[in-house]
């Protein structure tokens, strides 16, 4: 053999002979052989030990009726004018978790081109059933002033783990029957009910949490059509609904609130008595007369208050005055009239009948 030979076969920095070179593909087989016999086994470990239905949903129940879980266990969001409520991602996991014999998760496939190739599965090892969703995220993430390209890894896996969020929960529910779904919905708002929190402090934390996604309070209290200190148990759950919603990405703020909308002043008029309602109107003051050319009529006379008196009587008599006051009406408006359209007035109201005698 000649030196150069020898030389080749030898690492220059160890001195001891190069290692054979493995065959392209025979990692990639290992991986793959490695893989097939961990889904093997596992099946067969969910056959040699089936789950027991009845206890996996008393577990799932018990589950529920922990308050932690049950505030995030709901959603909800607008569709055609309608509220669509569902179990959020988390309560999905903890079915799953429960009902066991069960492999979910969300992988990544490929990542090229500034987007991620992803897929999102469920597995029930015992029935065989699977549930798989794949997708594309792009690595773009939008806001108001406009978008930008995502170049940190770490801001790469939020969004690929929030956008593959709502498709594992797909896929969990898919193959999870939907009687225990539901039970465990139900189950979630009966332990919500019975752990509504109105109090103060809990109310300042709820309006802390939407800050988050530029809700303010008077926004939420447009939403619910009463200031926040008498919140209703029913409307906090509502709150919380709309709140995981937000959270998982199901909706945004514009479809629960009014964004930007300032809240109405409060109009604070003095009650005082005032003009009769409607049923009854003041007659009109008669238009004036054509004056002949270069005669300037005289400015009307107001009224006096012996005629300001009679008609107060007037309406005493009739039961006016109590409506008057019932529609806040300004007092000042009978005291601008003139002495004409005051006996107009006048007139008009003796002509009407006698409350005693209806």
């Amino acid at each position: 053999m000649e030196a150069s030979e020898v030389f080749r076969e030898i690492q220059p920095f160890t001195g001891l002979p190069e290692a054979p070179q493995e065959a392209p593909g025979v990692l990639g087989d290992a991986v793959a052989q490695r893989e097939i016999a961990e889904v093997q086994a596992a099946m067969t470990i969910a056959k040699r030990f089936p789950r027991n239905q009845a206890k996996a949903l008393d577990r799932i129940l018990v589950a529920c009726q922990r308050p932690t879980l049950a505030e995030g266990a709901l959603y909800s969001y607008a569709r055609g004018g309608t509220d669509i409520t569902g179990p959020s991602i988390r309560l999905a996991e903890a079915i799953a978790q429960q009902w066991g014999n069960l492999q979910f998760g969300i992988r990544e496939l490929d990542q090229r081109s500034g987007e991620s190739t992803v897929e999102a599965f469920a597995w029930d090892l015992e029935t065989n059933t699977r549930q798989t969703k794949t997708f594309q995220v792009k690595h773009y993430r939008h806001t108001r002033q406009g978008g930008y390209n995502l170049t940190d890894p770490r801001d790469i896996y939020e969004m690929v783990a929030n956008q593959g969020a709502r498709r594992l929960r797909a896929c969990i529910l898919g193959v999870i029957p939907g009687d225990v779904v539901e039970t465990a919905v139900n189950q979630c708002e009966s332990t919500l009910k019975a752990k509504a929190d109105i109090s103060p402090d809990a109310v300042k934390k709820m309006v802390e949490v939407f800050a988050a996604f530029n809700v303010t309070k008077e926004m939420i209290e447009a939403r619910i059509q009463r200031k926040l200190e008498s919140i209703t148990p029913a409307q906090i759950i509502s709150l919380r609904k709309v709140f995981n919603s937000l959270k998982d990405g199901m909706s945004k703020p514009g479809d629960w609130f009014e964004i930007n909308a300032e809240p109405a002043p409060i109009k604070t008029e003095k009650k005082s008595p005032g003009r009769p309602k409607k049923e009854a109107p003041l007659p009109e003051t008669p238009p004036e007369q054509n004056l002949p050319a270069g005669e300037v009529s005289a400015p009307p006379r107001g009224i006096t208050d012996d005629t300001l008196s009679t008609i107060w009587l007037e309406l005493k008599r009739t039961q006016y005055e109590e409506e008057i006051l019932r529609q806040d009406f300004e007092v000042s408006a009978l005291m601008e009239l003139s002495e004409e359209a005051g006996q107009n007035v006048l007139k008009f109201l003796k002509s009407l009948p006698d409350v005693n005698n209806i």
